[in-house]
C-alpha cells in the first residue's frame, strides 16, 4: 500500500502526528530503486536534495549509503524530528532548511528525491519548480518521487498540482524513464479518511 505524504489543510499538530506515525517506516520504493541504480554505476561521493523530507525516512537511508543530503521541509517539526532521530548516521553529511521547496534554490546534485511532496506545490509555481529540479541535475542525475494524477479524489484543490499521463510524459522529456508505475486505487489517508488515489511513481535519469 502506498503511504501518501499528507492531506490538504493539515495543521501543525496533525503534521507532528503524521511524522510520528510514518517517520520510522522504511524508505520509499522509488528512492531505493534510484539508489540501487547509482550503486551499479561508477562514481564517488554524491549529493542528494530531499524535497519535503518529512521525518527523515528517506534522508536517513541516503546518509546510511554515504550520500551528502540537503533536506528541505516547510514544517519546522519535520526538521526537528529528523535531527532528533536516534538512527541518524553521524556522518556530518546532513544539511537542513525550513521553508517551501518551491521558494529555494539548491546546488547541483546527482539526485533530487521528493516522496509524495511535489504535488503540494501550487500549480502556478510548479513549472518553475520542475525547471529547477531538472536544471540542478547533470547528465546521469536522477529524479525519484511521486506526482498526483488527474483522477485523484483531491483533483481540483487549488493548492495541489495534478498531472495527466500525457503531462507526466511531457515533464519527463529529456529523461530516461527507468521506472514509472501508475497507481489508482481506494485506500485511506494517514488520518484514516477513505480516499481514491491516482499516483505516478517515478524514477528517471537525466540524459546528456
Amino acid at each position: 500500500m502506498h503511504e501518501p505524504r499528507a492531506t490538504p489543510a493539515v495543521g501543525p499538530g496533525a503534521w507532528s502526528a503524521y511524522y510520528e506515525k510514518t517517520g520510522r517506516r522504511p524508505p520509499r520504493e522509488t528512492l531505493i530503486r534510484a539508489l540501487d541504480a547509482f550503486e551499479r554505476e561508477p562514481g564517488g561521493p554524491r549529493r542528494a536534495v530531499d524535497l519535503g523530507c518529512g521525518g527523515g525516512r528517506d534522508a536517513v537511508e541516503l546518509l546510511r549509503r554515504g550520500w551528502t543530503v540537503l533536506a528541505i521541509d516547510a514544517e519546522a517539526t519535520a526538521i526537528e524530528q529528523l535531527a532528533a532521530r536516534d538512527d541518524l548516521p553521524s556522518t556530518g553529511g546532513l544539511e537542513t532548511r525550513i521553508g517551501r521547496f518551491e521558494d529555494f534554490d539548491w546546488p547541483a546534485a546527482e539526485l533530487v528525491n521528493s516522496s509524495f511532496a511535489l504535488p503540494l506545490c501550487p500549480p502556478g509555481a510548479f513549472p518553475g519548480l520542475w525547471s529547477r529540479i531538472a536544471g540542478s541535475l547533470g547528465p546521469g542525475g536522477r529524479f525519484a518521487g511521486q506526482l498526483y494524477g488527474d483522477r485523484d479524489e483531491w483533483f481540483g484543490d487549488p493548492s495541489i498540482t495534478f498531472h495527466s499521463a500525457r503531462e507526466v510524459d511531457a515533464l519527463l522529456h529529456g529523461f530516461e524513464v527507468e521506472y514509472l508505475r501508475e497507481e489508482e486505487d481506494d485506500s485511506v489517508t494517514p488520518r484514516g479518511r477513505p480516499k481514491h488515489w491516482h499516483i505516478f511513481h517515478i524514477v528517471a535519469r537525466k540524459q546528456g
